[in-house]
């Protein structure tokens, strides 16, 4: 039979082919960016609610010691600083690892891993408090190693055991939290979080006033709030589908998820508390210069409105794990670009408008937290650096989101100590002791080492070749279950064999 024939050249046929193709695709690219921008939108704005809730416990805590009187606010301030840097932080960290092994098993559809993996990162969470707990009870031992006032050293340790309860509670939320974000059920974690804010607020108020508990009632206000936190998790955790699919989850399933878990849950940790150190470094390093109490007091100062911005962007952060480590598992390395792409252009709006806006009220938002004009005034001449400082982190925190919903932890952690130890902090203690520029020397230090990460996660990022990288997470999550979902089918299977047996009897 005679075939088709067509008055356009071959040659100029198969270009025509090849440019409508590619406008398609162009236009299909388009499509999916945008969806994946609503769909990124939507669930950052509930996560930053989230952090901003889970922050401001310990917030409220320490305005409520500080206002009994100044030797309370000083001790429960280095206290809370001490905690952050010895507990909080490194369990923050470690449970990162479930983002990546959590998120891909989602969209691979290994819904038992996920419940395995949680209850592994649950386990491995609690014994790490345990050496954590040991360090907070001899914590006056270690302030006076730093030389801090006796009395000082004695009422933060105080503080810091009774803060132990809240260390345990921290550990479980941070796995559920995990657990639901992965799904993008950020719901639950919206109304459980403001739930405990809601609650923790007067029950703080009751115990440091109304029972005369002092800083021991602020610290105690912490572990109630979290432990309920964990309460209310678990009533959503208990009635969602996935939980059903998981309740006859065998403890081998759970012990073998650990070396994932571990190998994954080290390097993230390191990422994260690398960073979070050399702020806290920051601080410890301008106290040794003439005038340590105004250097102090501006670098805290800094430092507090540059976390408070890092807690609102992480929001973004978490949003952009969780949709490219689905889209990874489900094998749509389009999406998961469209996704990190997505969350990195709404980190750069956040950095503008927080950028401009802390820039244009320079010479007033100091008096927030200071009343005195010195202060003041070398807040406003550090601030043009702050706001370069904030814009970088809100690109690093979308990006870190980004490595954590991939795999990359172990680039993140080499990174941060190239970019920090290596030279960020040298750099910034040149500036501050030699060229004299003292607290501003250290914080352009800071922002050349955050700087530096950017780039090299930047970097990894643009140069990503998404289509071997789905294919590497698929081969993950399956690691461990080669026959893929036959373990939920097992599952259907014996629910069919019960159901026939007890027809069977009755018949």
């Amino acid at each position: 039979m005679e075939q088709g024939f067509s008055l356009v050249p071959k040659k100029e046929e198969d270009e025509l082919g090849e440019e409508y193709r590619n406008e398609k695709s162009a236009e299909e690219m388009s499509h999916l960016s945008t969806n994946m921008m609503k769909k990124v939108t939507s669930m950052a704005a509930p996560m930053v609610a989230v952090a901003v809730s889970q922050y401001l416990l310990q917030v409220i805590s320490i305005v409520m010691a500080g206002h009994l009187d100044q030797l309370s606010l000083s001790s429960v301030a280095i206290a809370t600083s001490l905690t952050n840097v010895t507990g909080f932080s490194l369990i923050f960290g470690l449970a990162g690892a479930l983002e990546t092994l959590c998120g891909q098993a989602f969209g691979a559809e290994q819904f038992r891993k996920i419940s395995a993996y949680t209850y592994s990162s649950m386990i491995c969470l609690l014994l790490f408090c345990f050496p954590i707990s040991l360090l907070w009870v001899f914590m006056d031992k270690l302030l006076k190693l730093f030389h801090q006032d006796p009395l000082i050293s004695q009422l933060a340790c105080r503080y810091s055991i009774w803060l132990i309860p809240a260390l345990f509670g921290y550990a479980v939320l941070q796995s559920m939290s995990r657990y639901f974000q992965s799904q993008g059920l950020v719901l639950p974690l919206f109304l459980s979080s403001l739930g405990a804010l809601c609650f923790h607020i007067p029950f703080c108020w009751l115990l440091v006033y109304k029972l005369r508990f002092g800083i021991v009632g602020a610290a105690l206000s912490i572990g109630f709030s979290y432990w309920l936190n964990v309460g209310l998790l678990w009533i959503f955790m208990r009635d969602s589908a996935l939980y059903r699919h998981s309740r006859n989850l065998r403890a081998q399933e759970i012990f073998l998820t650990m070396k994932q878990f571990f190998a994954l849950a080290i390097p993230t940790a390191m990422m994260t508390c690398l960073e979070w150190w050399s702020f806290e470094l920051l601080i410890l390093m301008s106290g040794l210069l003439p005038n340590s109490k105004l250097e102090t007091s501006v670098l805290s100062i800094c430092l507090t409105m540059s976390s408070l911005h890092y807690v609102l962007v992480s929001g973004i952060g978490a949003a952009a794990s969780t949709h490219v480590s689905n889209e990874l598992g489900a094998g749509n390395p389009k999406a998961a670009q469209a996704a990190a792409n997505s969350a990195i252009f709404l980190g750069a709006i956040d950095a503008a408008i927080v950028s401009i806006t802390l820039y244009s009220n320079r010479k007033n938002w100091a008096y927030i937290y200071s009343k005195e004009s010195e202060v003041a005034h070398y807040v406003t001449q550090i601030t043009p650096i702050l706001c370069l400082s904030i814009g970088v982190d809100s690109i690093l925190a979308v990006l870190s989101g980004v490595a954590r919903g991939t795999g990359w932890q172990h680039i993140g952690a080499y990174a941060n100590i190239g970019s920090y130890y290596l030279v960020g902090i040298p750099v910034g203690s040149i500036l501050c002791f030699n060229v004299k520029l003292r607290g501003k020397g250290l914080w352009i230090g800071i922002l050349i080492g955050s700087t530096l990460q950017t780039i090299v996660l930047s970097l990894v990022t643009f140069f990503t070749n998404w289509e071997q990288e789905a294919a590497k997470a698929r081969d993950k999550v399956i690691e461990l279950t080669p026959q893929g979902n036959q373990e939920t089918e097992s599952i259907l299977e014996e629910d069919v064999q019960v159901l026939l047996q007890d027809v069977s009897e009755n018949v």
